[in-house]
């Protein structure tokens, strides 16, 4: 018999419902009212802050500042960039009213708008327009800004954090005097996100370019990262869009160059979302919940002090606090070390299971026998959740920072060995099928990973393989696996082998 678990069912059994249940029994989110929708709970948005803290930190570091702009678009804007428009229409939430009126005891749209308004399902359309009124002489450029926004694409197949109808993201919008420089903006915030990625969550990604059919609707170029969850499927974890001059001339984005001549800007756009904590998730998490890196961990050391008797509670939490003033005296990464104490009234053992399915990096009980012995007991979320150190308390303190690189280091070890152990080189057709064809011999019980296979270039070959396997080129490497080759469909010419993955 398997030794229970705090999440059922396990990650072996049903990845999507484990994946569900994670979520839930780490208090992170939930569906609200709204079909699509998720209430992000205080945990999950410390989560999210702790991410949006970093890149913003990050973002400034290279020189861009944070604006704001509507939430609203005009139609005639998204009309304007035919190819843009067809990427995002069958997911566009529209408003054409402006305002209710009550018909027999009920509440009706009225007064419609002179012309429909799009929810913003990403905001290239409605910044152009804005830096088409701000760009006169190639004096104002480049312009180099973020925001930090909600967005809407109505899903039909909701999951929380990885597709919602509304969720948080930050995009970039850029607009430069030369090709270059926007070329060069795009794979420099590319850059940043795989930093991100590797340093701060602790998961190895893979960069690239996307193919044709996978590119951003209008983008000249769409890069990205894509990671591998526990499941062996990928997630674009992130993608930055050279744009060229495309959205400039639906937009009118034009410059009084130094030649004299009017010119079109050059222009980029990159993004990552929440989508980011249910990657998080899905890389890390065990069958009992959630396990972060302590980097982003909202808290990387809780206190928990056991109080089984009303007498010594009061010593219990002064030591407690004690206790917790000297962990955040210490530094992790440049940081003070960010503590919370548990002093609710409830079973320690209650208390200590709640932050294993929330993933706190370490647990630190603090009791009665405790205070006696001058020990604490010390447990790590990379560890199994009944595995306990029992050190005195000045030890503890000081062990602290090192323990959390450790751990640190440890997911980043272990997601990039697994993520290596579920990748394969494909020499041909047969393989490749049978690699992503459930229950062959070789892996009974699961199927795929990454393939790295040559692939003449074909969008035919693509579609086929999508429609037959429900398998995606997830990116061309910028790192080839091998040089020219022969495509393992048609037995044509390829430059290079590229990633093949079933996705999220």
């Amino acid at each position: 018999m398997s030794e229970k678990t705090a999440i059922s069912p396990r990650r072996d059994e049903d990845f999507p419902e484990w994946y569900q249940q994670v979520v839930r029994a780490a208090d992170l989110a939930e569906n609200s009212e709204v079909r699509g929708c998720m209430v992000i709970k205080p945990w999950g948005y410390a989560l999210w802050e702790r991410m949006q803290a970093v890149l913003d930190g990050m973002f400034k570091a290279t020189g861009h500042k944070n604006a704001y702009f509507p939430l609203f678009i005009p139609l005639s804007h998204l009309q304007k960039e035919a190819d843009h428009v067809e990427g995002f229409a069958t997911e566009c939430a529209v408003v054409t009213h402006h305002r209710l009126e009550k018909v027999d005891g009920r509440l009706v749209p009225a007064g419609p708008l002179t012309e429909p308004l799009v929810v913003r399902p990403t905001s290239e359309t409605i910044i152009g327009a804005a830096y088409a009124k701000w760009v006169s002489s190639y004096r104002d450029l480049p312009i180099l800004i973020n925001q930090w926004a909600n967005v809407v694409r109505w899903e039909m197949r909701p999951r929380l954090f990885l597709r919602t109808t509304e969720f948080l993201w930050q995009e970039g919008h850029t607009a430069h005097e030369t090709e270059a420089e926007a070329v060069g903006e795009t794979n420099q915030m590319l850059g940043v996100y795989e930093t991100f990625a590797r340093e701060w969550l602790a998961i190895p990604v893979l960069t690239g370019e996307k193919s044709e059919s996978e590119r951003f609707p209008g983008a000249v170029r769409t890069l990205c990262i894509e990671a591998m969850v526990q499941d062996r499927k990928a997630i674009q974890a992130g993608t930055s869009h050279f744009l060229g001059q495309n959205f400039a001339k639906a937009a009118g984005i034009e410059f009084q160059g130094r030649d004299g001549q009017l010119a079109h800007a050059w222009t980029t756009s990159w993004g990552v979302s929440t989508r980011l904590i249910g990657t998080l998730i899905m890389a890390h998490g065990d069958d009992d919940g959630v396990v972060l890196p302590p980097r982003v961990a909202p808290s990387q050391a809780v206190v928990i002090p056991i109080t089984p008797k009303p007498e010594t509670r009061e010593a219990v939490l002064a030591a407690a606090e004690q206790l917790a003033a000297g962990l955040r005296a210490q530094s992790f990464r440049g940081e003070p070390v960010r503590v919370e104490i548990d002093a609710r009234d409830v079973g320690g053992g209650t208390k200590s299971w709640e932050w294993i399915k929330k993933g706190a990096p370490i647990r630190i009980e603090i009791g009665p026998r405790d205070l006696e012995a001058g020990t604490v007991a010390l447990s790590r979320r990379d560890q199994p959740p009944k595995q306990k150190e029992f050190l005195a308390q000045a030890a503890a303190v000081d062990r602290i920072p090192a323990i959390l690189e450790e751990i640190q280091a440890n997911l980043l070890a272990r997601a990039t060995a697994f993520r290596d152990a579920q990748t394969r080189v494909i020499g041909s057709k047969e393989e490749f099928y049978a690699w992503f064809t459930p229950g062959n011999a070789e892996k009974p019980e699961a199927h795929g990973g990454f393939a790295l296979a040559h692939w003449n270039g074909s969008a035919a070959v693509e579609a086929k393989v999508k429609e037959d396997l429900k398998v995606t080129i997830r990116c061309i490497p910028f790192e080839p696996h091998s040089g020219p080759g022969v495509c393992i469909f048609t037995g044509e010419p390829s430059r290079q082998r590229v990633v093949f993955a079933k996705s999220y």
